[in-house]
């Protein structure tokens, strides 16, 4: 192997090599609350679904680029037409099509921040110009802000997570129609946890084309280690956003998975009521707990702020002494001293409870 990698680096675009990468590398914990992940397995006779039908068909064949049957129960479970959704390896993929058929070098991207790191990292990989729009107080949407912003930039696209990861703060109603109403931009609404809570834009899908909402299987539907997601846009849009995606993406287990959950979404619903019943309780107990600060969700985690120990320490006194993995926000800025903790069973949740009274304390009264 070469020594000096400078020869082949030379080819990477600057504004690329000036990115951190997108990783996680966690270490292996009993109660695992740092990525958002469904509390739930899918169930074992749901899995040997999956695996008997896939059993039964050829794996010779490549899956199918567009499977009619699938784009249908999409279609009737989100309340849109089948021309009008898109399938991905998770949505994540679907958020890197959408950004490379519509963004060419100096375009520009608003989004408010802090929100989820790819955004950036992709708009950069793009050649496109990325302008964060801080929240406001207690890490609300402030949409005269982004509003404002997107008009004196330009914005090509405006990007919304809502509920908005890490902070679970949740659009208000009526914003997205507003952004629509007062920019000239391409709204991608990423709902990746929206089954938790807060408002959807899926019904003004009718009202403009110019507005796009992803969602996952990933979070509520508890199919992250398959990666399947979906977008939904005017057929014509999806059409332009399809010319973005790697053929056969989505790959046969994947495809049959999709299927499966679908056919038992009520069971799947049920499971994410539980996820809101388990973090409410929390909430209401976390706030009993001394030196933090508990801000509102409307996902399935919570954001909080050490007040009376270093961010840093309280993650790695959980994780060495409780055997508790969350995530460290703490190096950005606006996130100074704050840590998301995912929601998990009743038991993880106890388990953090206990951990974090032991630690820091309760409050008096």
């Amino acid at each position: 192997m070469p020594e000096n990698a400078t020869d082949g680096l030379s080819f990477i675009k600057p504004s690329v090599r000036s990115q951190t990468g997108y990783t996680l590398a966690a270490a292996p914990a009993r109660r695992k609350l740092n990525q958002n992940e469904s509390p739930f397995d899918f169930p074992p006779d749901l899995k040997r679904e999956v695996l008997d039908r896939v059993a039964s068909q050829s794996w010779q064949h490549y899956p199918e680029f567009t499977p009619p049957d699938l784009l249908a129960q999409l279609a009737d479970y989100y309340g849109w037409v089948p021309e009008g959704v898109l399938i991905g390896n998770g949505s994540n993929e679907l958020i890197q099509s959408t950004l490379s058929v519509t963004l060419g070098s100096g375009d520009v991207v608003v989004a408010p921040s802090p929100t989820f790191s790819l955004y950036r990292m992709l708009t950069s990989v793009l050649g496109g110009r990325y302008v964060s729009v801080s929240l406001g107080d207690g890490f609300v949407f402030d949409i005269d802000s982004l509003i404002r912003m997107a008009r004196r930039e330009g914005a090509r696209v405006i990007v919304l997570n809502s509920p908005n990861n890490p902070t679970g703060s949740e659009l208000p109603d009526g914003a997205v129609e507003r952004i629509l109403d007062s920019t000239d931009a391409l709204i991608v609404c990423d709902e990746a946890y929206q089954e938790f809570g807060g408002p959807t834009a899926v019904p003004l899908l009718s009202y403009s084309a110019r507005l796009v909402v992803l969602r996952t299987f990933s979070k509520a539907l508890g199919l992250a280690g398959l990666r399947f997601g979906l977008a939904l846009a005017h057929p014509s849009v999806a059409r332009e956003i399809a010319k973005g995606k790697l053929p056969y993406n989505v790959n046969l287990v994947t495809l049959q998975a999709a299927r499966t959950a679908l056919r038992h979404a009520p069971m799947l619903a049920a499971r994410a009521r539980q996820v809101i019943e388990t973090r409410d309780r929390f909430m209401v107990r976390l706030r009993q707990v001394s030196g933090l600060t508990v801000y509102p969700t409307a996902a399935n985690f919570v954001l909080i702020r050490c007040r009376s120990l270093p961010a840093k320490e309280l993650f790695r006194r959980l994780l060495d002494e409780y055997g508790i993995l969350i995530r460290d926000v703490s190096d950005s800025a606006q996130l100074a001293d704050c840590l998301r903790i995912s929601i998990g069973t009743e038991e993880d949740m106890d388990a953090v409870l206990s951990a974090l009274q032991e630690i820091l304390g309760v409050c008096p009264g």
